[in-house]
C-alpha cells in the first residue's frame, strides 16, 4: 500500500514538470484525494515559478542589496539544486522589475486546471468547492501583495504636506480666485455744441479714463481739466463726475432722458491749489486753527474726524410747497443738518436734512425758472437712484456764487476726503514720470511766463515792474509797426488786409461768436470760476466791437474791445487806444503775457469741441 501511495504521489509531480501532458486516471477517495490535489497544486506552482525565474535571470542582471550589479556572480544554471528556492514574496521585493503576468497566469492556470478536473470528475462535493474558494482567496492576497510591494518605498520629501498635516500657506494669503472679466458696453457722450459720439468702453472704466479716451479721439490737448458731466435736463440738474467713479455704475442710476457731457472744468481741483482764500472764516468751524498754513488747512479737511464743520444760512425749499425758507444749515461728515432754533447747533435742535453716503450734490441749471428759486445760485442733493420723486430732492440756494462754490466743494471734501486728493495728485505724478524727450504742453500759468528782454546777444528776465511795463508798451508799438508794414506790402492782395484782420480770430477756440451776455456767463460758470478764464464774443450793442468776458475772484467781468483807426488802418484796443493791435489774436497773446488794464492775465480759454 505504501509503494502505491508513493507512486501515486510522485506521479502528479512528473505531470507538473512535463506541463501536465498526462493525467491520473485513479479515483481516490475524498480524504486521500484532497491530499493528492494539494500536492499537485504545490508542485505545479514551484515548477512554474522556477521557469519564470530562469527566464528573468537570463534577461536581467540581479542587484545586490546595496544597489550594485552582481557582475562577478556565476551564471545561473538550469539545475534547480544549485539555485536556492525563494518564495514569490521574496522575488517580488527584488530591485529589478519582476514579470508579474506569468505568475498571475500560473495561479489562474491552477484554478483552471482544478475546474477542469472537477468538471471531469463530476464531483461537486464540499471538498472541491472549499478548495476553489481557497484558491480564489489566495489569488486575492497575492494581488494585494503585488500592489504594495511591486515598487520600492520612496520617502516623502515633504512630510509637512501630508494629508494629516496643517496647511503651510493660510487660505487668507492665497490670491483670490479670478473674478469675471469686465465686459464691454456702449456709452453715448455729448459735447457742448450738441454733437455726440458712441464709445465702446469696459464696464470697469473710470471717468478719468473715458475723458482721456475722448481727448485722444477728438485730438484735443490733455491738460487734465476735462471732465464728464452727468446732465438731467428734466430735473434741471448737472454735476461733474469724480475721476474715480465708474461710468457704467453712474449710468445705471440715470433715467433714460439723462446723458453725459464732455466739458472742460478748470475749477475741479482749485481748492488744492489755493485753499487759503477759499472758505470765509465765518463759514468754517475748525478743530485746529490753520493759522494761514496751506498744509494745515488741507490736513484739517482731509482728516477722518468730525471736523471741520461748514455752517451758514441757506434758502431751503420746503417739501411739497413752492415756497423757500431761510434756515441755518450745518454740514458734517455724517450729513447735512438744519437748526430748528436760530443758529443753535445743540443736538436737540438739529434735524437731518440729507445724507452724504447715498447722495450726490448737483448744480441747479435754471432754478429760478423751474423751481421758483430766489436766485440762480441753487444746489440740489439727489439720491443715487434712477427713479427719484420730487419730495426726495433737497433744493438749496446760496446768496452768491462764491458761497455756492464753497458749499459744493465742502460737500465733495467731506464725502470723498483723501480719495479726492489722490485724484488731484495722479496727473502730477504721471507728468513727473514722463520721458524728457516728450514735448510738454505749453503752459500759460502766471509762474511760468515772465517779461524778457532780447535786445542783447542773450536774453534776460526783467525783474523791475516799471521796466516790464515799458517793455510791454514798446512791444505793442512794435506789433503795430509790423502789421502796418505787412499791410503796405500786401495791399495788392485781392483780399483786403482789413477784411482779413476782422475774420482771422473766428478760427480760434476762444472766440464764441454771437452769444449773449448770459450765455457767456453760463459758459464761464460751467467751465470753472478760476482766475484768468476768458472768452471773446461779438458785442450786442456795437456791431463793430467785441467783448472780452473774464473771471477774477469768482466774479465775471466784461471788457469791450473797440476798433480805432490810425493812419488809415484799423486796430483794436482795450485801453482807449493806448495799446493797439492789428487783430484779436495779437491782443489775446499780449494779455496772456501782460496784465495791462485787466485785473489778471488771461490764463485759460473756454473751449467747445465737436465729438
Amino acid at each position: 500500500m505504501g509503494d502505491k501511495v508513493g507512486q501515486s504521489s510522485s506521479k502528479p509531480q512528473n505531470l507538473a514538470r512535463t506541463g501536465f501532458s498526462s493525467q491520473s486516471r485513479s479515483q481516490p477517495e475524498h480524504g486521500f484525494g484532497l491530499q493528492l490535489l494539494m500536492n499537485d497544486i504545490n508542485s505545479s506552482l514551484e515548477s512554474l515559478n522556477s521557469a519564470c525565474n530562469m527566464q528573468s535571470d537570463t534577461d536581467t542582471v540581479p542587484l545586490l542589496q546595496n544597489g550594485q550589479h552582481a557582475s562577478n556572480q556565476p551564471a545561473a544554471s538550469g539545475s534547480r539544486s544549485q539555485q536556492p528556492q525563494a518564495s514569490p514574496k521574496q522575488k517580488v521585493q527584488r530591485s529589478q522589475p519582476v514579470h508579474i503576468l506569468p505568475i498571475r497566469w500560473a495561479q489562474k492556470s491552477e484554478l483552471w486546471i482544478f475546474q477542469r478536473r472537477k468538471g471531469r470528475r463530476g464531483d461537486p462535493g464540499e471538498v472541491p468547492r472549499s478548495t476553489e474558494e481557497m484558491l480564489n482567496r489566495r489569488l486575492q492576497e497575492e494581488d494585494q501583495q503585488l500592489k504594495t510591494s511591486s515598487l520600492p518605498a520612496i520617502p516623502n520629501p515633504f512630510p509637512e504636506l501630508g494629508p494629516g498635516s496643517p496647511s503651510v500657506v493660510p487660505p487668507s494669503s492665497l490670491p483670490p480666485p479670478p473674478s469675471q472679466p469686465p465686459t464691454k458696453q456702449d456709452v453715448k457722450v455729448f459735447s457742448e455744441d450738441g454733437t455726440s459720439r458712441v464709445v465702446e468702453i469696459l464696464t470697469d472704466m473710470t471717468a478719468r479714463d473715458l475723458c482721456q479716451l475722448l481727448v485722444y479721439k477728438s485730438h484735443c490737448v490733455d491738460d487734465n481739466s476735462w471732465t464728464l458731466v452727468e446732465h438731467h435736463p428734466q430735473l434741471g440738474l448737472e454735476r461733474c463726475l469724480e475721476d474715480h467713479e465708474i461710468v457704467v455704475q453712474v449710468e445705471s442710476t440715470m433715467p433714460s432722458e439723462s446723458k453725459f457731457l464732455f466739458r472742460k472744468n478748470y475749477a475741479k481741483y482749485e481748492f488744492f491749489k489755493n485753499p487759503v482764500n477759499f472758505f470765509p472764516d465765518q463759514m468754517v468751524t475748525w478743530c485746529q486753527p490753520p493759522n494761514g498754513n496751506q498744509a494745515q488747512l488741507l490736513q484739517n479737511f482731509l482728516n477722518t474726524s468730525n471736523c471741520p464743520e461748514i455752517q451758514g444760512f441757506l434758502q431751503v425749499k420746503e417739501v411739497g410747497r413752492k415756497s423757500w425758507k431761510k434756515l441755518y444749515v450745518c454740514l458734517r461728515r455724517s450729513g447735512l443738518y438744519y437748526s430748528t432754533k436760530g443758529t443753535s447747533k445743540e443736538p436737540r435742535h438739529l434735524q437731518l436734512l440729507a445724507d452724504l453716503e447715498e447722495s450726490s450734490i448737483f448744480y441747479l441749471i435754471a432754478g429760478k425758472k423751474q423751481y421758483n428759486a430766489p436766485n440762480e445760485h441753487g444746489m440740489c442733493i439727489k439720491p443715487n437712484k434712477a427713479k427719484v420723486e420730487m419730495k426726495e430732492l433737497r433744493l438749496l440756494c446760496a446768496e452768491d456764487e462764491q458761497i455756492r462754490t464753497c458749499w459744493m466743494t465742502a460737500f465733495r471734501l467731506l464725502k470723498y476726503g483723501m480719495l479726492l486728493y489722490q485724484n488731484y495728485r495722479i496727473p502730477q505724478q504721471r507728468k513727473a514720470l514722463l520721458s524728457p524727450f516728450n514735448t510738454p504742453v505749453r503752459s500759460v500759468s502766471e509762474n511760468s511766463l515772465v517779461a524778457m528782454d532780447f535786445s542783447g546777444q542773450t536774453g534776460r528776465v526783467i525783474d523791475n515792474p516799471a521796466e516790464a511795463q515799458s517793455a510791454a508798451l514798446e512791444e505793442g508799438h512794435a506789433w503795430r509797426k509790423r502789421s502796418t508794414r505787412m499791410n503796405i506790402l500786401s495791399s495788392q492782395s485781392p483780399l483786403h488786409p482789413s477784411t482779413l484782420n476782422s475774420v482771422i480770430h473766428r478760427t480760434q477756440h476762444w472766440f464764441h461768436g454771437r452769444i449773449s451776455r448770459e450765455e457767456s456767463h453760463r459758459i464761464i460758470k460751467q467751465q470753472g470760476l478760476v482766475d484768468g478764464l476768458f472768452l471773446l464774443r461779438d458785442s450786442q450793442s456795437n456791431p463793430k466791437a467785441f467783448v472780452l468776458t473774464l473771471c477774477h475772484h469768482q466774479k465775471i467781468k466784461n471788457f469791450q474791445i473797440l476798433p480805432c483807426e490810425d493812419d488809415g488802418q484799423t486796430f483794436f484796443t482795450l485801453d482807449d487806444g493806448n495799446t493797439k493791435f492789428s487783430d484779436l489774436i495779437q491782443l489775446v497773446d499780449f494779455y496772456q503775457l501782460n496784465k495791462g488794464v485787466l485785473p489778471c492775465k488771461l490764463k485759460h480759454h473756454c473751449i467747445r469741441v465737436a465729438l
